[in-house]
């Protein structure tokens, strides 16, 4: 395995999130891999300026933030809260040298079935979000999560719905995320990573793998490359014909993964990428 061949690799932090941050950026080291992508809980802990000059002084680039967003909010005061905290989220993303925030944009509010004002209530986030962003040099990423998660973590379930609440602003505020593990079941998907590129809203591009029986919770299936449904050529070659050449991330959930050790997994993810997206 290449450095050349992880060139374009990065990996998050969940997937090995056994690591320290410490340990994260060792094990990148040791095996030649350029990128990470951060998620907020475990930076925040370890402190966001002290990670900041870790990665910093590694060498290391910040692929992504994970995560802003839960935008749905019908409570006056819970909205003003989510925009505080996404705020920060901003800053911390800026403070870390990343230009991407990721945005998991919220489910439905207790006892709510409107989909349609939750979606309406993430454009009006955005619109008051996106200038803030734009003046730190970073990007919002509107994710869509598979559906079997719209009602309690992400009304946007497709990238059709993604790009139409991108669309309303300025490509360098706000565009999509492209991961597979969320769009790989929907076959408009590649003709909306094509429109997504058009419009130069690829912000960043992201692996994990479909396996079943999903787990009880769902939340923590995401199975590591080359095990599961997904064929990850065939998602590259289509963000890469839509003119997207950044960063590769794998963002894996599984118990499985996080029981073993976490340097054992991150050779073997970057050695999944190699094998399943490069060659």
């Amino acid at each position: 395995m290449t450095n050349a061949a992880l060139e374009r690799f990065s990996i998050n932090q969940m997937t090995v999130k056994q690591l320290s941050l410490p340990e994260l950026v060792d094990g990148c080291l040791e095996l030649g891999v350029r990128g990470v992508g951060l998620w907020r809980e475990p930076v925040q802990s370890y402190g966001v300026e002290a990670t900041a000059k870790l990665v910093r002084d590694a060498g290391l680039a910040v692929t992504t933030l994970c995560r802003g967003g839960f935008f749905t909010a019908i409570d006056p005061d819970e909205r003003a809260a989510a925009l505080a905290d996404n705020r920060r989220a901003i800053d911390e993303a800026a403070t870390l040298g990343t230009d991407t925030l990721v945005l998991v944009s919220g489910g439905l509010p207790a006892g709510s079935k409107d989909l349609h004002g939750a979606r309406e209530r993430i454009a009006d986030a955005l619109a008051e979000l996106g200038p803030y962003a734009e003046q730190h040099g970073v990007k919002l990423a509107i994710e869509p999560l598979h559906p079997m998660y719209a009602s309690d973590r992400c009304v946007v379930s497709t990238l059709a719905q993604a790009l139409d609440l991108a669309e309303r602003f300025p490509a360098h505020q706000v565009g999509v995320t492209v991961d597979t593990y969320h769009i790989w079941w929907d076959d408009t998907a590649p003709e909306q990573i094509a429109r997504a590129g058009a419009g130069g809203r690829i912000h960043t591009f992201q692996l994990a793998d479909w396996i079943t029986p999903l787990p009880e919770g769902v939340l923590n299936g995401r199975g590591q490359l080359g095990d599961g449904a997904i064929d990850m050529r065939e998602w590259k070659g289509y963000v890469e014909a839509a003119g997207y050449a950044g960063p590769i991330e794998v963002e894996l959930f599984n118990d499985e993964l996080w029981a073993r050790d976490g340097r054992e997994v991150l050779a073997e993810t970057a050695a999944r990428f190699v094998e399943h997206v490069i060659q």
